[in-house]
């Protein structure tokens, strides 16, 4: 797949929720986003602007019942985005990880684009909620990203005591971690693999 060609764009409606991502991984961090949850708004704008990502992102639904739906499908769409985005993999460095730091907060975060979708989030909060973000949706999202996305996506909190900063954290590394494994590397041919096919 050629760099000039590395947009994902993906619509999913349900009774729930109606979103629409697209994604450009050779961007340069430019971003509309609305989803009508505020946090969620700064948090994928970080996404966005540190991992250089363009990213376009619409999504409505149930919020009158809670933030789950809503926040979880956000993570289904933006996952099947970078997906479509990656394509067949050829050329790409596969793997990618990232120790961000913000303030007193130090996470790590590590992909790989292996097809195999996996999610280890050691992370812990100490308040229910950021605005009108649940903190138990933060593992909920990326849950869903790694699954719909078919990553082997690692987060892990090696210090911080303010829910905001690791929160934060969390998507900014996320966000180098995947810069670095969509990367593309002109000595790789082919897939980065021994069998052949990821």
């Amino acid at each position: 797949m050629s760099k000039s060609t590395r947009i994902g764009k993906i619509s999913r409606k349900t009774k729930e929720t109606d979103i629409t991502a697209q994604i450009d991984l050779d961007g340069s961090g430019k971003c509309e986003i609305s989803t009508g949850i505020g946090f969620l708004d700064h948090m994928l704008e970080s996404f966005a602007r540190h991992g250089l990502f363009d990213l376009k992102l619409k999504a409505t639904g149930d919020l009158h019942v809670d933030s789950h739906h809503l926040i979880e499908d956000t993570g289904i769409v933006l996952g099947q985005a970078i997906k479509k985005a990656v394509g067949d993999k050829k050329g790409i460095s596969r793997y990618g990880f990232f120790i961000l730091p913000m303030d007193e907060a130090l996470v790590l975060s590590a992909v790989d684009l292996s097809g195999r979708p996996f999610l280890v989030f050691d992370v812990e909060f100490n308040t229910l909620s950021m605005g009108d973000f649940d903190t138990q949706m933060v593992r909920e999202f990326f849950y869903a990203v790694s699954y719909s996305a078919e990553m082997n996506l690692h987060l892990k909190q090696m210090s911080g005591y303010n829910d905001h900063h690791i929160c934060e954290a969390c998507y900014k590394a996320f966000a180098k971690a995947l810069m670095n494994a969509v990367a593309l590397d002109p000595r790789i041919d082919d897939v980065l693999s021994t069998k052949g096919k990821i």
